[in-house]
């Protein structure tokens, strides 16, 4: 696919008679990528690393101070003319050596130039600083003489026994986080609280430093060194780093790849006796340090270090993998050209990639890091605002100089003065013109019809729950579950001895009153009236009583069909006064509650009937249809449900402080949605679901920014 440079270039002059040579610090070392052999060059000095393709690398090695450029670049072209590089190629190897002070050449300009070349490096690396302000990094000492001390010990860790070892003990930690997850993931709702933050502090800076010397040791045990250690503001965290690149210059890729892998390595062994530690100790800030290093080994790892679309361990991982060096500039590479190449009409620029599937795989890569880092990044200044909100500001406005400002004014001064456009700058113009005002006037003017979901739960019309008003032992089940019953049906039988006691006992008081009184009359017809007192207290009681005793034959509340859990088996049980036995649900009708957030809701309140339709959980495949909507005005905290919230797996966050998990942990409104029965499908009263709404179409740049003001003025109240 890749196409070859032009043999000559009306440049050539600017470099065909210096005298130039690599420098004699420079170190070349072969490594091979998928297939192909290339030649690693090293600066010691600044511990930088250039690859080059073996063709080009022979031309530079014949470089010396006695030859020109031309004289080596034509003997290369006489002994190799098939492979030796195009003029252009050279000028650009050339620049890019130049650039990374690889050269020796003597010249009065040379003291000047390096010392020009200095200033600007020192300038991009704190350019780099400012546009990766949540990733910063300082070195402060070098370490290399200590790891070679300790080497001779820890180095025996690396090794098929300490393979052997990490096995055991990894494999431990995963048995003990299988064994305990709930408890692990109650535990997770505090990691951040005020008061663990410390703890949670104290277990990511251990657990970096394990991950940073684990990097560093195995890159000394294969011959590396490591001369750079120091802080990285991660998020303006500062946690320990160290600089391993010398692993790049390794011939043997399973070497480059057990140095990107060896921090995760030994997170995860500390993490795994963390989490033995954890299982194995009570309440106290031991276990909570241990709980710490688990989270933090679990969602570091996941989310950044394993993850090839940042730039950190698994993007070095995978790039010694696939054998692509300088994965994402070539990835970044790729687009630049398929965009000038299909845009802007370059069809003589060399791709990057060398077969069509390498451009696609290339591509995607480009892509999918560029999003992901958007989401990841997106996601931690919202984290950050919500505690320090200063500090998210500014690291939201460092983002929009990286993201948004820096590229658009390298755009303009591509389009303006970049070389490769000469011959089609106005067109590169007109079609970036084009493509801007396009995209613009698409996203504010073209209405797209749009939608959200909200989750809820369906219940039925009518329906009730039933409680047994008598305390009692199950004697007998009367209407099986499932069954539909009429108002009044007797649902189950009960019997308390005690309270037929206390019946006879209270009709035998009765009886001696009534006796008393016919001796009154004969006797002292002023007692009559205190008797008289006795037997209207003795009637109540003993109506009490046998209201009580009626009550031990539950009965249908309403017409329904009977719905328990476990009914069966409560057969000479005992149940104390007011217990849950079950449901009487109503099937004539249902209707599906849904909880609409704030900033949702005001659309619903400004249609006259959004479309909408229902999708239970376990029954996504059947759709409901929604023949009203009834929007409950005044925001609410109460769920209809349990089961919606965080306590229950549900998707609303709950109150930390609320033990029952059916308070929300933010307002909302509730509106209830009547679902017509389909044919083909039973529905359950209380199965979850989420109800999607469909709105009239609107432009996506105002939704955006509507959206933005909401979440401004939600979270942070600007």
């Amino acid at each position: 696919m890749a196409e070859a440079s032009a043999t000559f270039s009306e440049s050539w002059y600017r470099v065909a008679n210096l005298r130039i040579s690599l420098r004699s610090s420079v170190a070349a070392r072969r490594q091979t990528f998928r297939g192909e052999r290339w030649i690693v060059l090293q600066n010691p000095l600044r511990n930088q690393y250039f690859r080059l393709r073996p063709a080009a690398y022979e031309f530079v090695a014949r470089l010396r101070p006695d030859r020109t450029v031309e004289e080596v670049w034509k003997e290369c072209l006489d002994r190799s003319p098939d492979d030796t590089p195009g003029q252009e190629a050279v000028i650009q190897l050339l620049a890019q050596l130049y650039h990374a002070n690889l050269l020796q050449y003597d010249f009065p300009a040379d003291a000047a130039q390096l010392f020009n070349r200095y200033q600007k490096a020192r300038q991009r690396e704190l350019q780099s600083r400012l546009l990766n302000i949540m990733f910063a990094r300082f070195p402060l000492l070098d370490p290399d003489a200590f790891l070679a001390r300790t080497l001779p010990w820890v180095g025996k860790l690396i090794s098929l026994w300490g393979a052997l070892i990490w096995l055991v003990v990894v494999g431990a930690g995963l048995k003990v986080v299988a064994d305990h997850f709930p408890a692990l993931r109650n535990q997770a709702q505090g990691i951040i609280d005020p008061g663990n933050l410390i703890l949670l502090y104290a277990g990511l800076v251990l657990l970096k430093s394990a991950h940073e010397f684990g990097h560093a040791y195995f890159c000394r045990r294969f011959g590396g060194e490591v001369h750079a250690m120091g802080i990285l503001l991660m998020v303006f965290t500062p946690i320990p780093y160290m600089d391993a690149t010398s692993a790049w210059g390794f011939r043997e890729r399973w070497k480059r790849v057990l140095v990107g892998a060896a921090g995760m390595i030994v997170e995860l062994f500390f993490a795994a006796i963390a989490a033995l530690v954890w299982a194995n100790t009570g309440q106290g800030t031991l276990h909570g340090l241990a709980y710490n290093m688990m989270f933090i080994a679990s969602v570091s790892t996941i989310l950044f270090n394993l993850n090839p679309l940042l730039r950190f361990d698994g993007y070095y991982i995978l790039s010694d993998l696939v054998g692509i060096p300088n994965l994402s500039q070539r990835a970044n590479a790729q687009l630049r050209h398929a965009a000038e190449r299909r845009l802007f009409g370059l069809k003589k620029e060399p791709p990057p990639a060398q077969t069509w599937s390498e451009a696609f795989w290339l591509s995607a890569y480009g892509i999918a890091s560029g999003i992901y880092r958007i989401i990841v990044f997106g996601g931690i200044l919202l984290i950050v605002a919500d505690r320090f909100l200063l500090i998210g500001i500014l690291m939201a406005a460092a983002c929009a100089a990286a993201w948004v400002a820096r590229p658009v004014i390298r755009l303009a001064g591509y389009l303006a003065s970049s070389p490769k456009l000469e011959r089609h700058r106005l067109r590169a113009c007109f079609v970036t013109a084009i493509l801007v005002l396009g995209t613009l006037g698409f996203l504010q003017f073209v209405p797209l019809p749009h939608h959200f979901r909200a989750p809820g739960i369906l219940r039925s019309l009518e329906w009730g729950q039933v409680h047994n008003w008598t305390a009692g032992t199950v004697t007998r089940l009367v209407a099986q579950p499932g069954q539909l019953v009429e108002a009044g049906a007797p649902l189950l039988e009960m019997a308390n001895r005690e309270l037929d006691l206390e019946i006879m006992r209270v009709r035998a008081h009765r009886d001696e009153i009534r006796a008393r009184q016919r001796q009154a009359l004969q006797e002292a017809i002023p007692n009559l009236k205190p008797l008289e007192s006795l037997l209207d207290a003795a009637d109540q009681a003993l109506r009490k009583l046998e209201a009580d005793k009626a009550g031990l034959t539950v009965r249908a509340t309403q017409t329904g069909i009977w719905v328990g859990r476990d009914l069966e088996m409560l057969a000479g049980s005992w149940l104390a006064k007011g217990a849950p036995l079950g449901l009487l649900v109503n099937p004539s009708g249902f209707r599906f509650e849904a909880i609409v957030r704030q900033e949702d809701v005001d659309r619903l309140f400004t249609q006259e009937f959004p479309g909408a339709e229902v999708r239970l959980h376990g029954q996504s495949g059947q759709v409901l249809q929604v023949s009203e909507l009834e929007i409950i005005p005044g925001d609410r905290r109460n769920l209809p449900s349990a089961a919606l919230g965080w306590l229950a797996g549900g998707p609303v966050a709950t109150s930390p402080n609320d033990p029952d998990g059916t308070e929300a942990a933010e307002p909302f409104f509730e509106v209830h949605a009547k679902v017509l029965e389909p044919a083909s499908a039973v529905l359950l009263h209380g199965r979850a679901g989420k109800i999607r709404f469909d709105l009239p179409g609107e432009p996506l740049l105002p939704l955006w920014i509507r959206s933005l003001r909401q979440l401004l003025q939600q979270r942070y109240q600007l």
